[in-house]
């Protein structure tokens, strides 16, 4: 599984604005909901109760909500650059300015897995996070987070 698989540049954002951990899974939700179809209720649900169970700002700036959908017959991944960071809770205490939410189907247990690695391997490159805040083009953003420059 490639991120290129999770995402397309009509889900990518460069400037995501959200000053609280809260009103970020709001807005990823509802830009969710439009690329899916799916609840905007519905997705900020399983997203609060995913993040009851124990924060998934994973450190060093970074995010990776996510959650299973019953409505969902794949993954969709959403990627999100904010301008500044905000307090998620992560278990570095520092603040996220990176964000990559994944949803998948409630019976996706096996390739949710992998896509949750996959963007782990991903987002654990300290230089392509460098790359990643140092532009504010989608297309950009789309480009750095599917390149494949590291083993998979």
């Amino acid at each position: 599984m490639e991120i290129a698989d999770l995402i397309s540049p009509e889900t990518v954002v460069a400037d995501l604005k959200a000053t609280s951990k809260k009103q970020a899974l709001q807005e990823l939700s509802r830009r969710a909901a439009e690329a899916t179809n799916c609840d905007e209720r519905e997705i900020l649900n399983v997203l609060i109760e995913r993040e009851r169970l124990g924060t998934t700002g994973v450190g060093h700036g970074i995010a990776i909500p996510h959650g299973k959908l019953e409505s969902l017959d794949r993954i969709h991944g959403f990627f999100a650059r904010l301008d500044t960071g905000i307090n998620y809770d992560a278990m570095d205490d520092m603040p996220v300015d990176l964000i990559f939410l994944l949803l998948a189907p409630l019976e996706g247990g096996a390739e949710h897995l992998k896509a949750l690695s996959r963007v782990s391997r991903t987002l654990r490159d300290q230089e392509r996070c460098e790359r990643l805040r140092g532009t504010e083009n989608t297309d950009a953003l789309y480009a750095i987070l599917t390149e494949d420059n590291m083993a998979a």
